[in-house]
């Protein structure tokens, strides 16, 4: 007899029924090497975790410098409090700050700098991790290959990001092209890179909780 609905009866057509929508569904999510990509929350943790090491480093390394740079500081921000306290209301300038704050917060910028970039770009390089990241299971690799970051690459990636600090001292601009950085990730598809995973064209993915052994049993029924 003639068959019923809007598909020809048919061994490789649609079984019967009512037809399929016409709209497209949800685009499937690339897996990079057959990993998925990392959110972006924990993205996020493991960039707090490596900025608070960092953050460790710096109170070790450079607190001679921020100390001798808030003592050189004082007068003017003294005398600021002094008059915010007080609701004084004068034009006079503020005593200037001392001879050496230029060249002491030139040095701090020029020293946590070095220290992220000793911390990160090396071990980004042969592992693709820093602490930060092996804490939250997250891995950098290549979008063209699974092989290591290399120092080359794992170097263009963080310069995007970790330059930018030389800059803090410039009415912040340094600190505003980092966040527009850390954020551009959550508008990037398909893989949500952000500009310096862009620029050294790499691609952040989640690791597995527990890796799948090679040699594991075959299940039973199945050769190995």
């Amino acid at each position: 007899g003639t068959p019923v609905g809007p598909y020809p009866a048919s061994a490789s057509g649609p079984p019967p029924g009512p037809p399929y929508p016409a709209w497209p569904g949800r685009p499937v999510e690339p897996r990079p090497h057959g990993l998925p990509l990392a959110g972006y929350g924990p993205r996020l943790v493991a960039r707090l975790i490596d900025i608070a090491v960092v953050l460790a480093l710096n109170v070790v390394v450079n607190f001679w410098f921020v100390q001798q740079y808030i003592r050189e500081m004082s007068p003017p921000v003294a005398e600021l409090w002094s008059r915010i306290s007080n609701q004084e209301r004068t034009t006079e300038p503020l005593p200037p700050a001392g001879e050496q704050a230029s060249s002491l917060q030139i040095a701090i910028l020029l020293i946590a700098t070095a220290l992220w970039l000793a911390y990160e770009v090396p071990s980004m390089a042969s592992r693709g991790q820093t602490f930060g990241k092996r804490v939250m299971r997250l891995k950098v690799l290549p979008v063209s290959t699974a092989a290591p970051l290399g120092f080359g690459r794992a170097l263009r990636r963080w310069n995007t990001l970790g330059l930018p600090t030389l800059l803090w001292w410039c009415c912040g601009i340094g600190l505003l092209l980092q966040l527009i950085d850390a954020i551009s990730a959550l508008f990037d598809r398909p893989l949500r890179q952000a500009l310096h995973d862009k620029r050294a064209q790499t691609v952040v993915v989640q690791l597995p909780r527990t890796p799948v052994p090679h040699d594991r049993p075959a299940p039973p029924g199945e050769s190995p």
